[in-house]
């Protein structure tokens, strides 16, 4: 199996249309086209992370976060980047990141960590702009089924959980044939009037060729007309952080047993607590603290993140707790969650855990 196949089943989930603009998730090291030995999943792709798979005979390393932002000036082994990257170019391994684009889906990073704490009725805490798209199309009423069917296969007419959702107005469309051509319907030089169907459907702008090429191959005429408009709709499946419930009320300080538990915690950092049972929990993995205003906007009674700065813990105001439990700690369970994406797509496939932990930060107690 080449790693084209791989990167395409991660990308189906998380499309890197939906990384942030600092962002630097995809193909890192490596060619799409290599045949594949195993896959490795990771938070961090380390030099010690490349090792092992040379070890396991793996060459991919599924991370979650890019080794490499910015653009390297030099390559000369002066820090972990570079020495992560030669490494893994002279052992031929490919090195794949799939970083706020996995963070940006609703069954995401945040997914599993709303998944540990048990919290139901989870959805985008801020859900982004910008992501939506609307083709119209226009095709013989007769024919009209057939090419919507052709639209909703690929992806298009889903409006959050309503799916094959579409708008069709009658009309008349008119068209002269030039030379050359091989009209459906009508004679070449001569006008033709056509009773036809107006379809409109929204579709996520990164399946934008799939619904193309899917309604043109339904399509009968020679020459589709169709539009597609930039929409500034919000997209509720797609965004940052999580909102959910605790399927019962808890104290503060159960919660906060929960959460320690839950994601292995020597320590919590926190504000002062309200003295409110907790309901409502809004959470993101990695650093959130942009989306503290977010939480309290929400009704949130509880915000779970990590990375928050001393002057950030004072916008919670007594309106709502956050809780920093770090960074690694956080998106620990993402590792896992490569891990059972890519095993329930490729059973028969070598996919394993690295036994490498990666964080950088300790505790002395």
């Amino acid at each position: 199996m080449k790693i084209a196949e791989i990167t395409a089943c991660l990308e189906a989930i998380a499309p890197l249309s939906l990384q942030e603009s600092y962002d630097n998730a995809g193909l890192i090291t490596g060619d799409v086209n290599w045949e594949c030995t195993g896959i490795i999943t990771a938070l961090d792709a380390t030099e010690e992370v490349v090792l092992e798979a040379i070890e396991k005979k793996c060459n991919l390393i599924v991370a979650h976060h890019p080794m490499i932002f910015g653009g390297l000036k030099k390559i000369n082994g002066k820090n972990y980047v570079e020495k992560t990257v030669i490494t893994a170019i002279k052992n031929d391994i490919a090195i794949y990141a799939i970083h706020t684009n996995l963070d940006n889906v609703l069954k995401g990073v945040n997914g599993k960590m709303a998944e540990q704490l048990g919290l139901i009725n989870c959805q985008i805490l801020q859900p982004k702009n910008n992501t939506l798209k609307k083709l119209f199309t226009f095709v013989p009423i007769d024919l009209a089924e057939k090419v919507r069917n052709a639209i909703f296969a690929a992806g298009g007419g889903q409006i959050s959980n309503y799916s094959e959702c579409s708008f069709n107005t009658a009309g008349t469309g008119t068209f002269k044939a030039g030379e050359g051509t091989d009209p459906f319907v009508g004679k070449v030089g001569e006008r033709h009037t056509e009773n036809e169907m107006k379809i409109e459907a929204i579709f996520p702008g990164w399946l934008q060729g799939n619904i193309l090429a899917a309604m043109i191959a339904a399509h009968p005429y020679e020459e589709v007309a169709y539009d597609i408009i930039a929409l500034d709709n919000q997209q509720p499946m797609v965004g940052s952080g999580l909102l959910g419930e605790l399927p019962g009320l808890v104290t503060e300080p159960e919660l906060l047993e929960l959460i320690k538990k839950q994601f292995n915690l020597q320590v919590i950092k926190h504000t002062t607590l309200t003295g409110n049972m907790v309901k409502k929990i809004a959470l993101c993995g990695g650093a959130g603290s942009f989306l503290i205003g977010a939480a309290i906007a929400a009704g949130a009674d509880f915000y779970i993140s990590s990375d928050i700065k001393y002057h950030e813990f004072f916008d919670a105001n007594s309106r709502l707790v956050i809780a920093d439990i770090g960074h690694y700690e956080s998106e620990q369970f993402t590792i896992g969650l490569l891990f059972d994406i890519l095993s329930e797509k490729f059973p028969n496939f070598a996919v394993l855990k690295t036994g490498v932990k990666t964080n950088p930060v300790h505790y002395f107690l």
